[in-house]
């Protein structure tokens, strides 16, 4: 495995750098370079036909300094403990900036579930949680959904635990179903935040929103709302690419028709009619822009590419989608990069929301949930922002970290840590 592969190892050089910038306490420094817990577990899923196999899965628990762990469950065949530990620790950060009570948690599975039926996945949905239930709980580990999970998938992990517990426990995962105990506006809040972070970025270094032109990396969940969003913030989304493809129009892509026809057409962007032309999937990076929103997943602009990116601002809907070296070649041509412990903290925002909901047993109308989280996202962005500009030689990467890494190490020191 090489250095860039290993994202922990990303993680550890990003943190190390803004410890050094704060001069934070060793100490601090030391607690956050490994997490405080790790789970590989096997578990047996029987299949239609019958056969027994076993699916390696892990959980990580990052740091709980601020309150429970929080962070989501992803179904992936590549998924290992090392990208797990990298996730969990860049959620520690994301809900230190935010101001969320929590610490960073994540979980997989490693597989392809594409090639399960819809039964294989639920049995292999309940065999996960069992293994993990020892650690979790609405005060010990919330997880939620990420890569390849959904709100199906979370409700029956929800009901695998309520049986374990021998009661209801909705707040242990968030990220349900509506009507079984889920928040309105979840299912677009990564995306408008990731949206709103490029809106305010724009504001900052005087970019007109209105016709600003748009490529979004990505066109799931997060790309997708994302995309939507900047075309009602007035920009013109001209290039969605996903797996199969990118679709592109120069006068912009009527994303609310472009995300009917993915949603009709096995998921995918590819032969999509409103499309002047198509090209092959990695040619999303050379396409001519303002405002590039990579929303699928890690290491896609890296020192390989980068001379290709020619655009103002990159939004990170995934989580480390810019190598260390593509971000600092970046910053140095004066692309403004809001992170991804930034730009796409509106998901974890509002898997809170939906957690202090269940809690209550009082539910928020969608118009109060999209309030309360663009005055989250805008106050981290102006501190960031404001460190970022306030601190010579750091980029707006950096500046989070030492935002999210000095309410940590105060916390650490307040109960104390070190």
């Amino acid at each position: 495995m090489s250095k860039r592969e290993n994202l922990y190892e990303v993680v550890l050089e990003q943190v190390t750098t803004a410890c050094e910038a704060l001069k934070a306490n060793e100490a601090v420094c030391e607690l956050l370079k490994e997490p405080m817990r790790t789970l590989n577990v096997s578990f047996p899923v029987k299949m239609d036909d019958g056969t027994i196999r076993v699916f390696n899965g892990f959980r990580c628990q990052h740091n709980d300094v601020l309150g429970p762990t929080k962070g989501g469950i992803r179904f992936h065949p590549q998924v290992d403990m090392n990208e797990v530990k990298a996730l969990a620790a860049w959620m520690t950060y994301k809900c230190s900036l935010l101001g969320l009570p929590y610490g960073g948690g994540k979980g997989g599975v490693e597989v392809d579930p594409r090639t399960l039926s819809k039964a294989e996945l639920e049995r292999l949905a309940r065999g996960y949680i069992r293994a993990i239930a020892p650690i979790i709980g609405d005060h010990k580990d919330i997880p939620a959904p990420d890569v390849n999970t959904n709100p199906q998938i979370i409700a029956w992990m929800v009901d695998e635990f309520s049986k374990i517990r021998g009661y209801n426990e909705p707040g242990v995962i968030t990220g349900k179903p509506v009507n079984f105990g889920g928040s309105l506006g979840r299912t677009e809040a990564t995306g408008y935040g990731t949206a709103l972070a490029a809106k305010l970025a724009a504001e900052k270094i005087g970019l007109e929103m209105k016709g600003a032109r748009v490529v979004v990396q990505g066109f799931g969940n997060v790309g997708s709302y994302a995309a939507k969003y900047l075309s009602e913030f007035g920009a013109k989304v001209i290039a969605c690419a996903d797996y199969t493809g990118v679709v592109y129009n120069e006068n912009g892509l009527n994303i609310d028709d472009l995300m009917n026809y993915v949603a009709n057409n096995d998921r995918v962007v590819k032969g999509y009619p409103g499309a002047t032309k198509e090209m092959a999937p990695a040619d999303w990076i050379d396409v001519e822009c303002d405002i590039i929103v990579p929303a699928a997943l890690e290491n896609q602009i890296t020192e390989d590419n980068v001379d290709k990116v020619k655009c103002k601002i990159i939004s990170e809907g995934a989580n480390g989608p810019t190598t260390p070296e593509a971000d600092k070649i970046l910053t140095e041509k004066g692309v403004l990069i809001i992170p991804d412990i930034l730009a796409n903290a509106g998901g974890v925002t509002v898997s809170y929301f939906e957690w202090v909901q269940n809690l209550m047993n009082f539910y928020w109308t969608q118009e109060e949930v999209i309030k309360r989280l663009e005055d989250l996202m805008i106050r981290a962005f102006e501190s960031v922002f404001k460190t970022y500009k306030e601190t010579d030689g750091v980029s707006m990467r950096i500046a989070a970290y030492m935002v999210s890494i000095s309410r940590l190490g105060d916390a650490m020191q307040i109960r104390g840590w070190c």
